[in-house]
């Protein structure tokens, strides 16, 4: 069965800062903005959201089927897909834009500062959800604004149920947005901070939103996960990682083992067990697209920290 995933491709120029942010912003001056930071690092990485989600869902042994756009510059990126073996057939070339770019910097906090170009992400919306023979399961993630919207009323037209991720796209949204996104969807996943303003702009509680989808998930970083279901919350706490390398893309690992679980009619609360897990596994990598796991090593990671699972078989 295949999963759609919806969303940015985009290409990452990332650098580390040794220090920290917030020594060199005075909150009385924050008006009057004006710093650098000397970044010792960089470099470039395959990213965008529904790349970083498709490469994970494929490492567990998942089809997933990109509906995005590249630009002039992407023929690296469609080498890449080849050699991943994601199929690019409904993903769209704009060959007067560049692909979408984003300058990401993190400080030794973790802390992120985050310019984005959309580029020929703005093109997304040219093409529709398309008709797949077996297709149950999607993602609606950070894309152009239009795009999103018709991408999740093309999947609930069409009876597909779809995770709703808006990630750092959150802004494009206001609470009638927002509520018919949730009409729409049957499950979103938010971290905390993106949970907080959405639950704000609605003037709803966690509860209160949670009982208008099938699930809902609020990400924690290190601290785990909140996940409501069956009118109940429940604290998934985090995993360790081996070491904290780069936090770059572990929302869209988490969110690519939580559809390839949820693929599999696993529970939601053992498919956010199973995204801990690699959100844990490739934060100790550089990049959102460089770790390396199994979907029999994430079972077994997953054993040694959860005990058994209901959901999983095997």
């Amino acid at each position: 069965m295949s999963c759609l995933i919806c969303g940015s491709l985009a290409y990452d120029t990332i650098s580390d800062y040794p220090g920290r942010f917030a020594d060199h912003i005075l909150p009385d001056r924050i008006h009057a903005l004006n710093v650098a930071f000397d970044i010792p690092t960089l470099r470039r990485e395959f990213g965008g959201c529904a790349g970083n989600i498709a490469y994970t869902l494929r490492m567990l042994g998942g089809e997933p089927v990109v509906l995005g756009t590249l630009g002039r510059d992407g023929g690296d990126y469609e080498a890449r897909l080849d050699a991943l073996g994601i199929a690019r057939t409904h993903i769209q070339v704009a060959h007067d834009l560049y692909t979408a770019q984003a300058h990401i910097m993190t400080d030794r906090d973790n802390n992120q500062i985050t310019a984005f170009h959309p580029g020929a992400m703005s093109r997304s919306h040219l093409r529709p959800v398309p008709a797949l023979a077996g297709l149950r399961l999607g993602i609606i993630a950070p894309d152009a604004r239009q795009a999103m919207l018709d991408h999740a009323a093309q999947l609930a037209a069409a009876g597909v149920d779809f995770v709703f991720d808006p990630g750092q796209a959150l802004g494009l949204f206001d609470a009638d947005d927002l509520r018919l996104f949730v009409a729409q969807a049957t499950w979103a996943v938010f971290n905390d901070y993106e949970a907080a303003v959405v639950l704000k702009r609605l003037q709803l509680d966690a509860a209160q939103l949670a009982r208008q989808l099938r699930g809902l998930v609020i990400t924690r970083g290190a601290e785990g996960c909140d996940v409501w279901a069956d009118g109940a919350c429940t604290r998934i706490e985090g995993l360790a990682a081996a070491q904290v390398v780069d936090p770059t893309g572990c929302g869209d690992a988490f969110r690519g083992a939580l559809l390839w679980a949820l693929e599999r009619g696993w529970s939601l609360l053992d498919s956010c067990r199973l995204g801990n897990v690699l959100g844990a596994c490739k934060i100790a990598c550089a990049g959102p697209q460089n770790h390396i796991i199994t979907a029999d090593a994430a079972l077994a990671a997953m054993r040694l920290a959860y005990g058994a699972a209901e959901s999983v078989s095997g």
